[in-house]
């Protein structure tokens, strides 16, 4: 019987890209040297630049998702690819290579299923002052409703486990994926670790897909759905709040001329304020009902996640440097 513990992890790549033809070759490059045995997948995204066959050059498979947003392509390379370990960066150079095998060790000695590589010298990302308000002011958002698991989730390096890959649903279209990512471990109570690593600037003619208001609009509307899903009970009784601050706010000058004359002069106002009111009780009695189901669905969540094998039943095991050792009696085959 093989010992689980002489078995050797298998590692793939992940690298999705779209149009990183300046920068992939040298990623490929990198992480051939830093992990010889990994299996190299890059997923181009309708790249026009050439992207594809600089990578396919580079001794890369390479894989395309015709869905346009990094979330689909994150999607399918979870779905397509069997391995142990899973790293995950961007094509764009701004990761080095090197620290990957400092991310697998941390997922292997901490026994987690993320290692995140925070970002050291993200505030300084090409000069582009909007991307890093935005960095500061998403990370706070998410400690403020998810909890305090995770200081960068917009980082684009990370290392999983199997357990992780195949139990993520991977939702999102766009680069919300790693908020996705993030909110699915602090759900689910996933044990996660960050590693603080260095983060360069783009190489001169590569530059970046992310636009600050748009994608930052859709980060925002990703922030407010899973939070729908994942925490109903706070998201309902916000509105529900909302509702009931209103009511009382229309509802106070008819009470008050209502004590002071005995007559109610002002007949819609009432009316519309107790709609107000009614409303604002059965989205609280709305969200007390999805809170139930959110924390069955969990529940599900996690006996899914724990039924996943942590490891390839077909991995490779270690060659064993150790001569045979033969029965009593049996001579020698030299």
């Amino acid at each position: 019987m093989t010992n689980p513990l002489t078995v050797l992890p298998d590692i793939a790549i992940l690298l999705p890209c779209y149009n990183e033809a300046p920068t992939i070759a040298g990623v490929v490059r990198g992480f051939r040297a830093a992990l010889p045995g990994a299996r190299i997948y890059v997923y181009d995204n309708n790249s026009t630049d050439g992207t594809a066959l600089q990578a396919m050059l580079s001794g890369a498979e390479v894989m395309r998702e015709r869905r346009q947003g990094k979330g689909h392509v994150v999607r399918r390379m979870f779905a397509d690819i069997d391995a142990d370990i899973y790293i995950m960066a961007d094509g764009d150079g701004t990761y080095s290579p090197a620290d990957a095998e400092e991310l697998i060790r941390t997922l292997l000695t901490e026994n987690a299923d993320m290692v995140v590589g925070t970002r050291r010298g993200v505030r300084e990302d090409a000069g582009r002052h909007g991307h890093a308000a935005g960095n500061r002011l998403f990370n706070v958002l998410y400690r403020t409703i998810f909890g305090a698991d995770f200081t960068d989730i917009f980082s684009g390096y990370r290392a999983f486990s199997r357990r992780f890959v195949k139990s993520f649903p991977a939702v999102s279209g766009g680069f919300e994926i790693e908020t996705e990512m993030s909110v699915h471990a602090s759900r689910l109570k996933l044990p996660v670790m960050e590693i603080e690593l260095d983060y360069g600037r783009r190489p001169e003619g590569s530059h970046s897909k992310l636009s600050t208001f748009r994608d930052g609009a859709k980060i925002l509307w990703m922030f407010a759905m899973l939070m729908k899903e994942t925490r109903p009970f706070a998201f309902f009784s916000a509105i529900s709040s909302a509702f009931m601050v209103t009511s009382l706010v229309f509802m106070a000058p008819v009470l008050l001329a209502y004590f002071q004359t005995g007559l109610v002069d002002r007949m819609p106002t009432w009316v519309f304020s107790l709609v107000l009111m009614l409303m604002s009780f059965l989205i609280f009695t709305a969200g007390m009902i999805l809170d139930s189901l959110s924390r069955a669905r969990a529940e599900q969540l996690r006996i899914h996640y724990l039924n996943i094998p942590v490891r390839q039943k077909s991995a490779p095991p270690l060659a064993d440097t150790a001569p045979p050792k033969r029965r009593k009696g049996e001579k020698s085959a030299a």
